[in-house]
């Protein structure tokens, strides 16, 4: 079914009237988490209970103790260590996790950070750095967030006499060409440990939940310092008050990488984004503060629109290692001035990503990368920031649905980024062109890569040959995944409250969407908005009304009238203001009927 701007996806099956749902739970909610595949009581009620209990022992991590041991060992003895991170959200929130938790169970401990740059270093370990954090004193270096292809570093550093321990939860590379700079029969680097949730030399069996972020595996080896510190499962309070802000900072490092957030990820992202409002960290507290949400409860949605941006934009634009301060070792007035800067920083971010944006757009469909028989868009230009072409390639493949890489074009080289669609795996589209790439690396959703300037044309042409192998023409209308039919009686305060703790929501436990039928526009709806681009209007049902809010629906306005009779598909929500609460949902699309 299509409407106004999406393909309907609509269950065709139904519980029966046989089924009866857990005690306490809404029809409606039982029902939608039935077409999500929770069909027994046990499923839903273990489903509805998110308990930190759930979280797997951090020693099934293969290397994990290993890791943590030599950590805790160069802590106590005073070794010199650096933490060395990524620059996006999920690697400097792993720095912070590591950080923190070190100077816990070893307060005097020489523990340092280092984050590349983004536009002089480029992402990941590299051989220049390793060799100069050595020639600093460094005897051990931690990776987080990055280091599971980087072959070459490991070298350098077992040549420097640096025990490397690699933290990380990207895509695995194939064996590169230099076997002295690997293990033995092994296509991972050759480090002192690599922990990394989907390493398959485990002894003990795959680790039971894959989709770790960095700053995910950074809390896991965290926690499994503290447990070895203390010689207990058990922590003290202390302790365990540190390993909850670290989960505050795991929280902010799951939602921002867009890992799914099912499993152990939904567990550190429920109770992390909670344990934000009451954490102990200076950095995190400056940072809610400049972003206006102190007293708010941080969701996920706040965390991808307001808090991921302002970190992000310090690696985009300047250098991650003031984000990485902030987080670490600033004091509240430092801390404070940091936090302005970021917000400063995503200000200009912005506006240099609707310019790029603009460009991009306007180039992809002079080029026919818009059509239906060009499944991919490839771009590059002089002018680009390579900072933020990733995030408009996030906002390209929502205008055009398909797989975008931008780059910017410098000294006969391209460096940039590329996002993908639900259904093709963009790591495995980089793979396939590997001989026109001279580095690349990430996931399915996200990666980055380099190349020479001289091969674009060249790879634009066979990765959007491999995308459309890969992806058919109807997956180039975005779909609209409906959980389940309901009627407006059912969406009730009781109701939206338990889809609300259905959350975090994101990548693998998307909103939760739901179709009403032929009601009605109760009046006209009215433009919301500083310019107009919103709307809010009445939708009714025999005598029931419910107020609707449209985010972007502005210019639409016109093609709606009171009187309409028309199929919604809407996310029930609560609205909070000063001290109520009601139930409204926020429009996803809509069809007259």
């Amino acid at each position: 079914m299509r409407g106004m701007t999406h393909r309907w996806k609509i269950p065709n099956e139904t519980p029966g009237e046989a089924w009866k749902p857990a005690t306490g739970v809404e029809p409606l909610v039982a029902r939608l988490l039935w077409h999500r595949g929770f069909r027994d009581d046990a499923a839903l009620l273990a489903f509805r209970d998110v308990r930190m209990t759930g979280l797997h022992d951090p020693s099934l991590l293969h290397d994990c103790d290993r890791a943590a041991e030599r950590l805790l060992n160069a802590a106590r003895a005073g070794e010199p260590i650096v933490i060395y991170g990524d620059y996006d959200v999920d690697g400097v929130s792993a720095t912070a996790i590591l950080f923190h938790l070190l100077k816990t169970v070893a307060p005097a401990c020489d523990v340092r950070t280092y984050v590349p740059h983004r536009l002089d270093e480029g992402y990941g370990l590299h051989v220049e750095a390793i060799q100069q954090l050595a020639a600093d004193g460094a005897r051990v270096v931690v990776s987080v967030d990055c280091g599971v292809t980087a072959f070459a570093p490991a070298q350098a550093a077992r040549d420097a006499g640096i025990d490397l321990i690699i933290t990380d939860h990207h895509t695995m590379a194939p064996a590169p060409s230099e076997p002295q700079a690997q293990a033995p029969g092994s296509s991972l680097p050759d480090a002192y440990a690599l922990v990394h949730p989907r390493d398959p030399r485990n002894p003990r069996g795959p680790y039971p939940f894959g989709d770790l972020c960095g700053a995910g595996v950074a809390f896991k080896l965290a926690w499994r310092i503290a447990t070895l510190a203390e010689g207990n499962a058990r922590l003290s309070e202390s302790t365990r008050t540190v390993l909850l802000d670290a989960m505050a900072l795991a929280a902010l490092g799951t939602v921002a990488d867009i890992v799914p957030l099912v499993g152990e990820n939904r567990i550190i992202a429920r109770h992390g984004l909670r344990r934000i409002r009451s954490t102990n960290l200076v950095g995190l507290k400056a940072l809610i503060e400049a972003s206006d949400l102190a007293g708010e409860n941080v969701t996920a949605e706040k965390v991808g629109f307001i808090l991921g941006p302002r970190l992000n934009a310090c690696g985009r634009m300047g250098h991650a290692k003031d984000a990485i301060e902030m987080l670490t070792v600033a004091g509240p007035t430092r801390a404070m001035e940091i936090a302005r800067g970021l917000s400063q920083l995503n200000d200009e971010r912005r506006r240099t990503e609707r310019k790029i944006f603009d460009q991009a757009c306007e180039a992809a469909e002079q080029a026919g990368m818009t059509r239906d028989d060009r499944r991919a868009i490839v771009l590059a230009a002089d002018e680009w920031h390579a900072g933020v072409v990733g995030i408009v390639c996030s906002r390209l493949v929502e205008r055009f649905q398909r797989p975008t890489i931008l780059m910017q074009r410098h000294d006969g080289q391209c460096h940039g980024s590329g996002r993908s669609i639900d259904g093709f795996n963009l790591h495995d589209g980089l793979a396939a062109c590997a001989g026109m790439l001279t580095k690349f690396g990430g996931h399915e959703m996200a990666a980055g890569l380099a190349m020479e300037s001289s091969r674009l044309d060249e790879f634009a042409d066979a990765f959007t040959l491999h995308a459309n192998e890969r992806i058919g023409v109807d997956q180039l209308t975005p779909s609209l995944r409906v959980d389940c039919e309901a009627r407006l009686e059912e969406i009730t305060q009781g109701a939206a409250e338990q889809i609300e703790e259905m959350g975090p929501f994101g990548r693998g436990n998307p909103t939760a969407n739901v179709v009403l039928r032929n009601v009605e526009i109760a009046r006209s709806p009215e433009s919301m908005g500083a310019r107009g681009d919103h709307l809010r209007f009445f939708i009714r049902d025999g005598t029931r009304e419910m107020r609707i809010v449209a985010f972007g629906w502005g210019e639409r306005g016109r093609e709606l009238r009171g009187g309409m009779r028309v199929d919604v598909v809407i996310e029930p929500k609560i609205n909070r203001w000063n001290g109520t609460s009601r139930v409204e949902a926020e429009l996803r699309d809509l069809r007259a009927v």
